[in-house]
């Protein structure tokens, strides 16, 4: 059956999303902030910043008006930076969505609020019930998957229906989708190993080898289950697709843009004039102060995401962070 989707958001993830869609038979709009952006892409079908040599086809409606790609769909996707969600929940608030299911595919938590993308589209959309909204998180660079690169990533939602049906709508040969009802380990997961994958960039600018990103993967993981286990997450889903699975893929390809940020940290540059170098959004840098407000809001243990956040905001030397953490008091490994 042929839906009505709008996607929300015309970066990497969005066009790779609507172009996955639009192959699975659906029909998709979608919608770029940006007025003279999205008209560029009307015309020449390619966005060089971002999918360099993916033509998306005609039949992809390419709009920057939010009532044109969200009103009156059966299904509305959300792939936007995290910082930009509450802006645009605010507006779809005020559009006829009522009957939309909600999908998440944004990867972060909002600064002071803690919040969770799903918990900030309940807070913000009225009427809008969490049964209604499922997350989409896994291994998924948009440049393999606006490919065709077999890929395999979860559909998360307090509704079993509803994540069956994102199951149904999205998955292909080449995309493979499990469901989930772990919503907020799946949420974390998907935001917490941004942060990690900023520090194994800042082992691969230092000089490190595989030993050190090993371990720090593997005690990354570790801060993340306790983190999500006292959010009231299922720890299990942290040695999942959203867990262990996008933690591997951020920390060594070379299409992470965290990874990036981390490896040009450990080579001495300023995270200021990282950033403003930067066309995409890099989920971890903001990630790294909403994870570090939460490890204290909660009383958790969490090292390795406490020096990343030295080392972003508080100019730490990276070298210097690992002494740190190598030189912590004795534990056991459990």
């Amino acid at each position: 059956m042929s839906l009505r989707i709008g996607v929300l958001g015309a970066g990497g993830w969005g066009a790779a999303l609507g172009l996955l869609l639009h192959q699975n038979g659906h029909a998709v709009v979608l919608w770029e902030f940006r007025h003279e952006l999205a008209e560029r892409l009307k015309t020449t079908r390619e966005n060089p910043d971002f999918l360099p040599g993916v033509v998306l086809p005609r039949e992809i409606a390419v709009t920057s008006d939010l009532e044109t790609a969200a009103a009156d769909k059966d299904i509305i996707v959300l792939a936007l930076p995290s910082h930009t969600v509450r802006q645009t929940a605010k507006a779809l608030s005020l559009l006829p969505v009522r009957n939309a299911l909600f999908v998440s595919g944004t990867k972060g938590i909002e600064n002071h609020s803690l919040l969770r993308m799903s918990e900030l589209l309940v807070q913000t959309v009225p009427d809008l019930r969490p049964e209604r909204i499922v997350v989409l998180s896994g291994p998924s660079h948009a440049e393999e998957v606006a490919r065709s690169i077999p890929t395999v990533v979860t559909a998360a939602s307090a509704d079993e229906q509803a994540s069956r049906t994102v199951q149904e709508t999205f998955m292909n040969p080449s995309f493979r989708v499990y469901t989930s009802g772990d919503v907020i380990g799946v949420e974390l997961g998907g935001a917490f190993k941004n942060v990690i994958a900023v520090a194994a960039g800042i082992c691969d600018g230092v000089g490190f080898g595989d030993n050190t990103k090993a371990a720090l993967v593997t005690r990354g993981i570790v801060e993340m289950t306790r983190l999500g286990e006292a959010m009231g997450a299922n720890p299990s889903t942290f040695a999942g697709l959203s867990g262990l699975g996008d933690l591997v893929v951020t920390c060594w390809s070379r299409h992470s843009r965290n990874r990036y940020v981390g490896e040009q940290i450990g080579k001495g540059a300023k995270l200021p004039d990282i950033l403003n170098q930067m066309k995409m959004v890099a989920e971890g840098v903001r990630t790294t102060q909403s994870v570090y407000d939460l490890s204290r809001k909660y009383n958790i243990a969490a090292p390795i995401s406490t020096e990343v956040y030295r080392m972003l905001f508080e100019g730490k030397a990276p070298k210097q962070a690992v002494f740190d953490l190598m030189t912590r008091d004795r534990k056991a490994e459990a």
